[in-house]
């Protein structure tokens, strides 16, 4: 699901009646036959096209999230949106830019992120990653990987596992999509630096545990 229609188009935003499916919301004028079938390849459409709008701003971001675990080479099936972390001071800068291409903002309640539509795709612009702030250090600690064919800055497997961590909680604890994360960034992953920063939350200890168990990690303290 491109925020285009055709390579050469501009991103458009559509004033027509609300869509049957207010959760996938279309925010362009593509018609469904338009779409590309695929919807993993639809949001890697839409992540580089919105990738090249925040390139083009000047202002540093990184992408987050499942999109940048398949750009790490994790084999995900993505199904819900793309996200990006950027500095909170930076989002109206950004939000301009997106807007220029024909990207509609929304203003969601929350107010650690904006949301955004384009080409019948979902777009988060985060501020705070698992309740901390985006700072200058994460996002200089991105690196810059291809997304299909686009080029963009990707948090870096630390962070990423971090972050995913320290999302659980007992209302959403599935293991399930951070083991193949865990196993196939292993060598990447700065794993003391994990446990540092998860020290004292329990589904990201638990997690570790696990690896152990499953030789994923070294057993701590011969266990």
């Amino acid at each position: 699901m491109s925020l285009t229609e055709g390579a050469a188009a501009h991103l458009t935003v559509s004033g027509t009646a609300p869509s049957p499916h207010p959760a996938r919301a279309r925010a362009s004028d593509a018609t469904p036959s338009s779409l590309p079938p695929d919807h993993t390849q639809a949001i890697l459409e839409t992540t580089k096209e919105v990738g090249a709008v925040l390139k083009a701003s000047g202002r540093p971001f990184a992408l987050v999230g499942s999109v940048a675990a398949y750009a790490h080479g994790i084999p995900v099936r993505l199904q819900h949106d793309a996200d990006f972390a950027l500095l909170r001071e930076d989002a109206e800068v950004v939000m301009e830019s997106l807007r220029e291409r024909g990207v509609r903002i929304v203003d969601p309640p929350e107010d650690w992120l904006v949301k955004a539509r384009a080409g019948g795709e979902e777009i988060d612009l985060i501020f705070s990653l698992a309740g901390r702030p985006v700072t200058s250090e994460l996002l200089a600690r991105a690196q810059t990987l291809p997304v299909d064919s686009v080029h963009m800055p990707v948090i870096a497997p630390t962070d990423l596992m971090t972050c995913r961590l320290l999302a659980l909680s007992e209302h959403h604890c599935d293991f399930g999509p951070l083991l193949p994360m865990a196993r196939g960034l292993r060598e990447r992953i700065e794993w003391e630096r994990v446990r540092e920063e998860t020290a004292g939350a329990p589904m990201a200890e638990a997690f570790l545990y696990l690896l152990e168990l499953l030789d994923v990690l070294p057993r701590r303290n011969g266990s």
